[in-house]
């Protein structure tokens, strides 16, 4: 398998790593990739105790994608249970279906506990959830033992170490079910919070909409008023400039070339001596700073002049 996937891809390594650490199994869960596909897995998870599937041993897919740890996985139960469909994807916290709630720390092994926390809560509506009566999940645990599964041939009888009498758990174990009650907590308040929202939404929204009003009403206003300004100085400006523009004569009496002759007068460019009276001020102004230029100048030079004219003089009469 190692030969026909890329080893430098993270999603390659982190499951070759995670399928190293599952090889064995224990008395509570098992999980090992397709032999013809690392990205497809099968596990296997015993019913939680004291509970309606106690004594059921379970068997699903985990369907991971390239992104994995990044994205979460998609839970697939193949065994029925009475709380998860069978052959859908099951909405959990740390399934494909809640990305915002994932956590690439969490591992196949996360999920795996995550599933035996997650079946003896209510499903409540979520997607791939069942409610079924105790009696009816007890009778689908007994029966669970005997299902076979025929992609992996794997068998529920010979999946899962047996559980002993009096097994002291080791520190791992009590560690997991810990994550896993976490898990199954935060499940529960995040569903709960969803099912409050979700049937009050429209109406919250209206109410914080209507709330925030007074508080962005002068603030809108400040927005709007530079608008509404605009648009009526425009259209005030319009106004007047249909005021002042002189009607179209639609005397019918005027021939084609008077008519052609008014509108042409009527549509004129401003010809090149409006131009040239509208810049004349620029040009009186250049045209006054180089006469004072100029007279600066001839200042300069005959007072130049003068002193050395001056200068000539005391020389001669020193000698």
């Amino acid at each position: 398998m190692e030969a026909r996937y890329n080893l430098k891809s993270p999603a390659v390594k982190r499951l070759m790593k995670e399928a190293a650490e599952l090889k064995d199994p224990t008395d509570h869960y098992h999980a090992q990739p397709l032999e013809d596909n690392l990205f497809e897995w099968h596990f296997t998870v015993r019913g939680p105790p004291d509970s309606d599937f106690d004594g059921g041993i379970y068997h699903g897919r985990i369907v991971l994608p390239p992104e994995y740890p990044m994205k979460p996985p998609s839970i697939i139960l193949l065994t029925a249970n009475g709380r998860f469909e069978v052959g859908k994807k099951i909405c959990l916290s740390i399934s494909g279906h809640h990305p915002e709630t994932w956590q690439p720390s969490w591992s196949i092994r996360t999920a795996l506990l995550a599933i035996i926390g997650f079946m003896p809560t209510k499903g409540e509506g979520a997607i791939g959830s069942l409610d079924y009566t105790p009696e009816e999940r007890r009778a689908l645990a007994k029966k669970s033992q005997d299902f076979c599964c025929e992609m992996c041939g794997t068998s529920m009888k010979t999946a899962l170490l047996p559980l002993t009498s009096g097994r002291v758990s080791s520190q791992a174990d009590k560690e997991a079910k810990e994550l896993a009650r976490q898990i199954s907590f935060k499940a529960e308040v995040s569903s709960s919070r969803k099912s409050d929202a979700g049937p009050s939404n429209p109406s919250g929204l209206n109410h914080s909409a209507a709330a925030r009003e007074p508080q962005q009403g002068g603030a809108a206003r400040a927005f709007q008023d530079p608008t509404n300004a605009t648009s009526e100085t425009q259209n005030s400006s319009a106004t007047a400039s249909q005021e002042h523009t002189p009607p179209v004569s639609t005397n019918t009496s005027m021939s084609p070339r008077q008519r052609r002759a008014q509108q042409q007068s009527q549509r004129r460019p401003p010809s090149s001596t409006d131009f040239n009276r509208v810049q004349q001020p620029r040009v009186n102004m250049n045209h006054t700073g180089s006469t004072v230029l100029i007279v600066l100048l001839t200042f300069a030079l005959a007072a130049l002049i003068f002193r050395r004219i001056c200068l000539a003089n005391e020389y001669i009469f020193e000698l």
